[in-house]
């Protein structure tokens, strides 16, 4: 398996391709809090893509939850793409990494947090 020799282009964990419905919560533009049901793309122990209707800022938190079993995941935008007319495709980041906030059965070698 051919490895990039740019270790900047090395994931920090897997992608898995995941499309789930997830809750998200974050600030309009008027700074009002909103809810909206997202689908998601990709995911990875550290955050993951969706597409979503609400227009976020790069850097702007948000709040996951997982209607599954309600987990909830503060997590930021890390970038914005305006794919479609409907929707964004929005990457986004954990604040900490949590490979278990995602239905996978068998994660990764690579998904586990490093101890304190």
């Amino acid at each position: 398996m051919d490895r990039p020799s740019n270790p900047s282009d090395r994931r920090r964990s897997e992608r898995v391709m995941l499309q789930m419905k997830v809750t998200v919560i974050a600030e309009d533009t008027q700074r009002h809090a909103r809810r909206e049901e997202a689908l998601t793309q990709v995911v990875n122990a550290h955050g993951g893509l969706l597409k979503m209707k609400m227009d976020v800022q790069l850097g702007q938190p948000m709040l996951l939850v997982n209607p599954q079993n309600q987990a909830e995941q503060k997590c930021r935008v890390i970038r914005v793409d305006d794919t479609a007319s409907e929707y964004f495709s929005v990457a986004f980041e954990f604040d900490a990494p949590n490979p278990k906030f995602w239905p996978v059965v068998f994660p990764p070698a690579d998904w586990k947090a490093p101890s304190p």
